[in-house]
């Protein structure tokens, strides 16, 4: 029938022609990260008084400590999302796509509201964010020439450093301001460092991607 040779038989919720007509578990698990963004700014940036945590001379909003949960855990589901992908055989092209969307947009609202909360240099922001992006560029030449550029374990770590530094910013460095230990500021510049050395290291080694793309 014309129907179906259009659009190919159904087998098992797939397509003849290739793709899944299903948002399988590791895409779902992705799409819930991207809608955690907008509830993370919503409690870094509006003014909510839902009251206030005190240990010693510090002290830290209930709306920080939500924003400080909701950042981990989707932070988390990075990792999640894509150990489902690869145990289960879930790669999809929608996966490859959404998965580092959704990463640069919760690292990206993340340090763009602690610019606008006077936490976080702006400088600082637009450094990390920066790499983030030229990263992800470097990535998108090498799958156009059909190569894949693993993460790094210097990649890794700064992913692991940059959690840590964030959380510290979004809780306003407590519970160490109460013993003014610059837990924070301690992370956030090792963040900064490990981040651009990262960015280095993957153009450093990865360059071939580069010098032999092939002209257009």
């Amino acid at each position: 029938m014309p129907g179906r040779l259009l659009f190919g038989k159904r087998r098992g919720g797939e397509l003849a022609g290739g793709g899944s007509q299903k948002v399988n578990l590791a895409n779902k698990i992705t799409l819930v990260r991207i809608f955690l963004v907008p509830v993370l700014m919503i409690f870094l940036l509006v003014k909510y008084d839902l009251g206030q945590f005190h240990l010693g001379a510090g002290s830290i909003t209930v709306s920080e400590m939500i924003a400080t949960l909701i950042f981990i855990v989707a932070a988390i589901t990075d990792g999640l999302d894509g150990y489902i992908a690869r145990k289960r055989k879930l790669v999809t092209n929608l996966g490859k796509f959404l998965d580092p969307l959704a990463d640069k947009l919760l690292i990206s609202a993340a340090l763009i509201s602690l610019v606008e909360m006077q936490r976080l240099d702006a400088w600082i922001a637009v450094v990390i964010i920066s790499r983030e992006f030229a990263v992800t560029g470097l990535r998108l030449v090498a799958a156009a020439e059909g190569q894949v550029i693993a993460a790094s374990p210097m990649g890794k770590l700064k992913t692991i450093i940059q959690i840590i530094a964030v959380a510290a910013l979004i809780l306003n460095n407590f519970p160490f301001s109460s013993v003014a230990f610059p837990f924070s500021e301690i992370f956030i510049w090792l963040a900064v460092i490990i981040t651009v050395i990262s960015g280095v290291d993957y153009f450093v080694k990865n360059k071939r991607v580069i010098r032999f793309t092939k002209p257009r």
